[in-house]
């Protein structure tokens, strides 16, 4: 923590009890610490007063493009991840609380048939909660779609800060990212160039010449939403911090490793609530006409913190975080007025232990060390990871497998998990009912991977992802000195037109034995840029020798990829120019994460049967991976891990899923 002689301005001002004011078309709270001011009755954040700054928020820009909660809806069956962009205005402003200790106002809207095909069929209640004392502002929200209503497709739906870019300066979202930022006019057709998609900018002129050569994307902020609880800016003169922290991902769609975007050049910070950012229409929204359904966002706090001396910015990153965990120790809060919103005592929790049985590294179950777990409503093998419309909830097992997941949401839920090393999803296929109050102990859990035979080789970690393989250096036209370390590597602007130099003239061979993965297996399996506006396909070989090869068995190679786009991957043994692949897996995959640094996407498991007679063991065997669609640079997968299977042992006494 900062010391208490230049932290905040607290001292007998946070004494001062929390006051509200009704002016002509505004409405102001305050605390003696923040001033927050809103359009009413449209709910926009128009001034956001601290630290003797009249207004933190870029008060140039229209009041209505200042704070901002925003969302995209399309017509229901629409194809992609695009549509109407709408922010969010209220038209009716209720005071919900007002106490010494708290102010809670609510901006909501409804919808009726007059609105059809103007205005997105939901009912919204924006909620924006000042504490005495505290030193920032809540805000949540209550989306909820009738019977009755049409139905339609929802992208998107976040929260928008717009900072004064006089100001913020500095962004940090984690302790391996930060840096002073460019600025917002850099962007302009006369100091940067587009690039490959409109969000990425060659720096060719910038203000500050420090940032000349260097690419703004705001992917290359990015973070998964396991780790994305507390980020923001810092202003240095004077020494300000502008973060947004989200104490629970209860609320967010797609679970833990589900990606989304955090601060990035404007200056601009965001609460993602929905996207289909690395994850494409798998991860829109979907609603069917009439479909009753109700979900509450947030809250999420506005943290602002300041000191007295213009030092090393990241004193304030250091108390930001600290203050970040102090809001996940309050989780759930106890403020929130909405009925909607579950306090403590109306939800539930769960404990158990997850061991894994393989029987070809061990005749005994393990524990699962580190494995995700969570409870997700009722579906199939890993469908947590496309769950858009409800609730998840999630931890992390300890070495021994030990797990526990509180403040669960009363409803009914799967219970999921993937471990680390091993393929494959794990679900119990038991109903597990939470209740108010309750505490289940689910026992032990075993999950036991895919696994028909012995290991003959592998390539990879299955940890889905593909950090682990070859990232190439940055083409130096676009390189980020702040990117350069090995965490952050994966995240350089171009990387996958860096298959092209590395291999020119021919495609990437890896042969089993000799071959190192983290040097010669390439991050990404792309096309092939041939010319200025075509691509052409790419065929990946895996070189392997077997000393005896049983022909009357089948072989399973397991291909796990952690990211495909608009791939259409094909598999041959032995024959590359067989017409007929021995497995084609289609047109998978709408995640961007090739061209959004994201290093994975969404995860996907193929088991594809190769007959023994289709090997031989007196040649060397070659199975071809080929990137068959090749439209643009992006179509491709990143492979998380690849095994050969040998046929099931004769003396296999135990039955295991294939």
């Amino acid at each position: 923590m900062l010391p208490e002689s230049r932290v905040y301005r607290k001292g007998l001002m946070a004494m001062m009890g929390v006051k509200l004011h009704f002016r002509k078309h505004h409405v102001l709270m305050e605390n003696g610490i923040v001033q927050l001011t809103l359009t009413n009755p449209g709910g926009y954040v128009t001034g956001v007063k601290y630290n003797n700054i009249d207004n933190l928020l870029e008060a140039h820009n229209d009041e209505s493009d200042r704070g901002y909660w925003d969302l995209v809806w399309s017509p229901p069956r629409s194809p992609g991840t695009t549509g109407t962009f709408e922010k969010i205005v209220g038209t009716s402003c209720e005071v919900i609380v007002e106490t010494d200790d708290q102010v809670e106002l609510s901006f909501s809207r409804t919808w009726d048939t007059t609105l059809e095909g103007k205005h997105v069929p939901l009912k919204i209640d924006k909620r924006f909660v000042l504490l005495r004392g505290s030193s920032g502002f809540y805000s949540y929200g209550i989306y909820e779609h009738l019977e009755g209503w049409p139905g339609f497709n929802l992208p998107e739906t976040r929260i928008v800060f717009r900072l004064r870019k006089d100001k913020f300066h500095y962004m940090a979202m984690s302790d391996d990212r930060h840096r002073y930022m460019p600025l917002p006019d850099d962007r302009l057709s006369d100091r940067g160039k587009p690039l490959a998609y409109p969000e990425a900018v060659l720096l060719v002129n910038p203000i500050e010449p420090e940032f000349t050569g260097e690419v703004d994307d705001k992917y290359q902020y990015s973070c998964e939403t396991n780790d994305l609880k507390v980020h923001g800016w810092i202003s240095t003169d004077p020494s300000v911090g502008f973060w947004q922290i989200t104490p629970s991902n209860e609320f967010r769609t797609g679970g833990p490793t589900k990606q989304e975007l955090t601060s990035h050049v404007g200056p601009i910070n965001l609460a993602m609530f929905v996207s289909a950012h690395y994850g494409g229409n798998d991860l829109v929204i979907k609603f069917d006409e009439g479909e009753p359904w109700k979900k509450v966002f947030g809250p999420v706090f506005m943290y602002l913190n300041s000191t007295l001396t213009s030092e090393d910015p990241l004193t304030l990153w250091e108390d930001a975080k600290n203050q970040m965990i102090n809001e996940v120790g309050k989780w759930p809060y106890r403020f929130p007025a909405s009925k909607d919103f579950q306090q403590a005592e109306q939800r539930g929790m769960i404990r158990g232990r997850l061991l894994v049985y393989d029987w070809f590294i061990s005749n005994e179950n393990k524990p699962a060390d580190d494995a995700y777990i969570g409870l997700a409503p009722p579906g199939d093998r890993g469908s947590w990871q496309f769950e858009n419309k409800s609730y998840q909830f999630w931890s992390k097992s300890d070495e021994e497998g030990h797990f526990v997941i509180q403040n669960i949401l009363a409803g009914t839920y799967n219970l999921y998990a993937w471990v680390h090393g091993f393929i494959g999803d794990y679900i119990n296929d038991t109903i597990i009912t939470i209740t108010p109050g309750c505490e289940i102990d689910v026992g032990d859990l075993i999950f036991e991977p895919p696994r028909q035979g012995p290991t003959l080789w592998e390539i990879g970690v299955p940890d889905r992802s593909a950090a682990e393989f070859c990232i190439p250096d940055p083409d130096l036209m676009y390189a980020n000195q702040f990117l350069v370390n090995n965490l952050n590597r994966f995240r350089q602007y171009g990387l996958w037109e860096r298959y092209a130099t590395l291999y020119p003239d021919h495609d990437l061979v890896y042969t089993i034995g000799e071959s190192d993965y983290k040097k010669d297996w390439f991050y990404a399996h792309v096309t092939r840029k041939k010319d200025q506006n075509t691509y052409e396909k790419t065929t990946w070989t895996i070189k392997f020798k077997l000393d005896d090869v049983i022909t009357n068995g089948i072989y399973k190679l397991r291909l796990a990829l952690a990211s495909a786009n608009a791939s259409d991957l094909q598999v041959r043994v032995n024959d590359l120019n067989t017409d007929l692949p021995l497995f084609s897996t289609g047109i998978i995959g709408g995640d961007n994460a090739i061209a959004r640094h994201g290093i994975h996407g969404l995860y996907w498991l193929f088991n594809i049967d190769i007959p023994g007679t289709n090997l031989n063991s007196i040649e060397e065997n070659a199975i071809y991976l080929t990137q068959e669609n090749a439209v643009n640079p992006f179509c491709g997968v990143m492979y998380d891990y690849i095994r050969l299977e040998g046929p099931p042992p004769s003396n296999s006494v135990r039955h295991v899923r294939s």
